[in-house]
């Protein structure tokens, strides 16, 4: 298989299983920790609105989600990728900070829990799955 053809299976493996990773921690995480009494939290609007009566352990499923799933998505891509294994690995992390930045834009949230998850979820967690998968080291050629 040619490199760039695996290369771009890699990325696209890398985005749907971190995807379903993240998804999947999001969707649990009220269950294991619910919300307060009346909030919703697949309503996008009414989380918005009452993003204010969250606690803090609400916040634990959303930040193990966003970093989670960018740290299975990098590890994914870095272990199919022939080259640029970390550049990958941290493209992973990026895209799915676009994601976080979106969602801040939309939902907003506690001024800590927005730094932590921005500055903590995505890119280390994308650099830490590249190391894990070894795309530190030289790659035999």
């Amino acid at each position: 298989m040619p490199s760039v053809v695996r290369n771009i299976l890699a990325v696209v493996a890398g985005f749907i299983i971190g995807s379903i990773v993240n998804i999947a921690i999001v969707s649990i995480g009220p269950l294991v920790i619910p919300p307060p009494e009346g909030v919703d939290m697949t309503d996008m609007d009414q989380l918005a609105e009452n993003m204010k009566l969250l606690k803090p352990a609400n916040f634990i499923a959303p930040f193990l989600a966003h970093a989670l799933g960018s740290l299975v998505g990098a590890f994914v891509v870095a272990m199919i990728a022939t080259k640029y294994k970390m550049i990958f690995a941290l493209g992973i992390g990026a895209f799915f900070m676009l994601g976080g930045i979106t969602m801040v834009a939309m939902v907003g949230g506690p001024i800590w829990f927005i730094l932590l998850d921005l500055i903590g979820a995505y890119l280390p967690m994308g650099y830490l799955g590249g190391v894990l998968a070894g795309a530190n080291r030289p790659s035999p050629e």
